[in-house]
């Protein structure tokens, strides 16, 4: 149907602009309906990209610049959380060496607390065992002499008795002072 139209438009009867008239009034489009159609369709897309499109698009601009604000600001805390992670890191690595030098700090006071105090104690034992060695020899030596004493009085009871049967007090007196000078003696 639109074929024969464009041949026609075509020929070369009147000029272009003569054929393109022909054409549209085969079509059946009048000038002053055309006409007003496109005034009307300008109004419109006017008013619809005055108070319509160029809002949208205000807002949608608007949009993409937040949307592109939260993505930069999204990118700087990501950027931010990773140094912050490294200086956790760090810090913690930090305080784990730190803690280590402390452990082994307090491990060798330690050692060395209880080797000074294994050899306090070792040296108040030996001060211990010299102290009771000395207090058993002065008792060996308080039983030895209060042996003697005893042994002494002994024999000078014996020897006083045996001596009283058959000797004289001359004798007696000799034999004793003799007994009791060697018991003293020894």
């Amino acid at each position: 149907m639109f074929a024969p139209l464009l041949a026609e438009a075509a020929a070369p009867s009147g000029g272009l602009l003569d054929g393109f008239v022909q054409l549209l009034n085969g079509l059946g489009v009048s000038w002053s309906g055309l006409i007003a159609q496109m005034i009307n369709f300008s109004i419109v897309a006017f008013i619809l990209w005055r108070f319509a499109f160029k809002p949208v698009m205000a807002t949608l601009d608007e949009r993409q610049k937040k949307i592109d604000s939260g993505l930069k600001y999204a990118d700087e805390m990501k950027a931010k959380l990773e140094q912050a992670q490294q200086e956790s890191a760090a810090v913690i690595k930090h305080a784990q060496v730190e803690a280590t030098k402390l452990i082994d700090e307090a491990r060798k006071a330690a050692k060395e607390f209880a080797d000074r105090e294994q050899k306090a104690a070792s040296d108040r034992a030996n001060d211990l065992i010299a102290k009771a060695q000395q207090a058993i020899e002065l008792e060996k030596k308080k039983m030895l002499a209060d042996a003697r004493g005893e042994i002494a009085r002994l024999v000078v009871v014996t020897t006083r008795r045996v001596l009283e049967k058959e000797l004289s007090d001359a004798e007696r007196t000799r034999f004793n002072d003799s007994a009791v000078r060697e018991l003293t003696g020894a």
